[in-house]
Order: structure tokens, then sequence, then C-alpha cells
């Protein structure tokens, strides 16, 4: 074994939470194959195998080991870490859907102009958003189940409120940008017409207008986490 195997990683750094970085610490093979969920026999194999690698020292007293790790078992673990650490930092700290603008129904100028909403809108998302709404179709499936990762969470909750006449059913909302350039939100409605391969947009300013686009333009929507 020149290379450590998952299940000696798992064991090596058991020992190090014991204590065996700086000092022999003593174990039985039953009580580390216990910890790492693993039986008697393969606790008592990892070992062997460890230590014919060089990644660990061990001293035998009857049923009793005492072991520590070496310098290279050690390394191994630090360059795991530092593995880890590279991988966790560089991933994006933003879902991005991309998609094509198409034209929507008519209601999102209606609907974003109702003064149950934009009361709402001023106070909790700090505008009260431009008339209508874009809507742009994802164009992969990832995306569209990128889509129902975001409606699982939270958001910004616009509530449903009625008029007398009818209800009016709540909207979450989810800070984004176009193309990178203009800051809008994503929101998703109690009541819609559109499945999750539509999305709708919307923003302080005429977006269209703003980003020159037209039914087919494609576009990116970055949401960050």
């Amino acid at each position: 074994m020149s290379e450590l195997k998952i299940q000696h990683l798992i064991t090596l750094t058991e020992l190090l939470s014991k204590g065996a970085k700086n000092n022999f610490i003593s174990i039985t093979t039953s009580s580390l194959g216990k910890n790492i969920k693993r039986s008697q026999q393969a606790a008592s194999m990892h070992l062997l195998e460890l230590e014919q690698s060089g990644f660990i020292e061990r001293i035998m007293s009857g049923r009793k080991i005492s072991i520590k790790l070496t310098p290279k078992g050690y390394d191994q673990i630090v360059n795991l870490f530092n593995l880890l650490k590279t991988s966790l930092e560089s991933v994006p700290s933003f879902i991005e859907l991309r998609g094509t603008l198409v034209s929507g129904m008519g209601e999102g100028a209606y609907y974003m102009s109702l003064k149950g909403y934009t009361k709402q809108f001023k106070s909790k998302i700090g505008y009260v958003p431009f008339p209508g709404t874009m809507n742009v179709k994802l164009e992969k499936k990832e995306y569209v189940e990128a889509l129902k990762q975001i409606a699982a969470s939270d958001g910004v909750k616009i509530d449903g409120f009625s008029d007398g006449k009818r209800t009016y059913g709540w909207v979450k909302c989810f800070k984004c940008n176009l193309n990178g350039k203009i800051p809008c939100e994503l929101i998703l409605l109690e009541r819609t017409h559109h499945d999750y391969s539509i999305i709708e947009l919307i923003s302080e300013t005429e977006m269209r207008k703003k980003a020159n686009l037209e039914n087919g333009s494609e576009v990116s929507i970055k949401i960050p986490l």
C-alpha cells in the first residue's frame, strides 16, 4: 500500500484525533473498529498495512497496542486537509441559471402594480419593481433542478393578501443579477401558470431596454448563496 486508501485515511484520522501525532497512544483493535465503524479484524488489518507503508509506528504489549503517527503519516493528513480546503474555497458562491428570453402572458405588469405587493416590495427588497416581469426559459434540465433547489430555500417572502374581491398568493424573492450587470430578483409565485422551466425576474428598471434584449436573447442569471 504505497498510497493511502479511503478506509486507511479514516483510521489515520481517528488516531490523529486521539493524540497520536506527538505521542504513542494505547488502543485496542476492537475499540478502534467501533470508532471507525468497521470490524475488529478490519481495524487490525488497517493498522498492519499502515505500519508496513510507514504511516504509523506500533508497539505491541499483549492485547494492547501503542501507536504513533510517523511524519509521513501526518504529512498525508495535512496534504489531504490542504486539498479539501482548496477545493472548498474554490466552490462558486452562486447558483447560475441560463436560458432564453421569452414572452410572458402579460399579467406581470398588473400584479407587480398592486398596492398589496408594492408596499411590501418597497419595505422588504428596497424598491418598487418596474411594472412587469421578464420571463426566461431555462435551457437545460440541470438548471431546472437548480431552480428547485432555490425554491426549497426561504428567500424574501412577500405575503399574500386579499382586496375584498379576490385573494392573491405569496411571492418569494431571491436577489440575483442579469448577465452580471443588472441587479434584479428572481421571483417564485404561490400561484403561477409556469412550471420550473420558466423563471420570472423583476427589477427596479426595465431590463429588456437596459440590457438591449429581445425574445430569443440568451441570458445568465446568478443567484448568490
